[in-house]
């Protein structure tokens, strides 16, 4: 029985994709900063643990409990909608910890065993806007441009051990509470400046037909996880496919 280790499962991307590899008979270690009772479906095959990917005791007691991982997932990340002048350097850094550092983590801390049996998958989960430049997600979308190099240079690494690395780019999720919640961080300190730009921005959202369902996310984690010949780069929902579509 295969496992895969998912972070940033309590809503969302990581959610759906536990509830995905669940459905498909693998061995889930669905990780979160704080374990709750209901999010998904009992299981045998289910195991929930506390993860803090910006705490490296935290990774190092979750992998150990983890057992053998077959994929690792890294999905945990924080937005932020902002201008960079309404961003202080210490949002910058906890933006860089949790979705850069953290991913290199996560990743340094299994590599030892997948190399040592030859074999494993390692997808992380960035975002569209790496295609795109945006106002407003200057930070945002640096730490995830970071992640695409970072996964980029690890391919031939690895490679020579067994071990894939893929990428799934994620469009705008509607359905999710990413979006609320960076915006509610942008509120703190948003400079009045930029209000028509915001209000241009969010409008544009608002009228777009095209978006990506949480499924679209753990559809793309699945062939990245399971299809060897899968590229590198798989873009997750209508709106993403465009824009790598657009960016080739």
């Amino acid at each position: 029985m295969n496992t895969i280790l998912i972070t940033g499962c309590s809503s969302g991307f990581g959610l759906e994709t536990a509830r995905y590899f669940l459905d498909r008979d693998w061995r889930v270690i669905a990780t979160m900063r704080t374990p709750r009772d209901g999010l998904l479906p009992p299981s045998d095959r289910l195991h929930v643990l506390p993860l803090d990917v910006t705490d490296a005791e935290s990774i190092r007691r979750a992998v150990d409990a983890a057992g053998p991982i077959d994929a690792l997932v890294n999905n945990a990340g924080i937005g932020l909608l902002s201008a960079l002048e309404g961003t202080s350097t210490d949002t910058a850094r906890e933006l860089f910890e949790t979705n850069t550092i953290g991913t290199i983590a996560m990743t340094s801390a299994v590599l030892p065993q997948m190399r040592e049996r030859g074999a494993g998958v390692i997808v992380n989960v960035t975002s569209s806007v790496t295609l795109k430049p945006l106002p407003l997600l200057s930070v945002y979308r640096a730490s995830k441009v970071a992640v695409n190099a970072f996964t980029e240079s690890l391919v031939p690494e690895v490679e020579p051990f067994g071990i894939r690395v893929r990428l799934v780019l994620p469009g705008r999720a509607p359905d999710t509470s990413f979006g609320d919640n960076a915006r509610e961080r942008m509120a703190a300190g948003f400079p009045e400046a930029y209000g028509e730009m915001a209000q241009g921005l969010f409008a544009g959202w608002q009228t777009e037909t095209e978006s990506t369902r949480t499924v679209d996310v753990a559809e793309a984690v699945w062939r990245a996880a399971t299809d060897p010949s899968c590229p590198l780069r798989l873009a997750a929902g209508a709106d993403a496919v465009t824009w790598m579509r657009e960016a080739a």
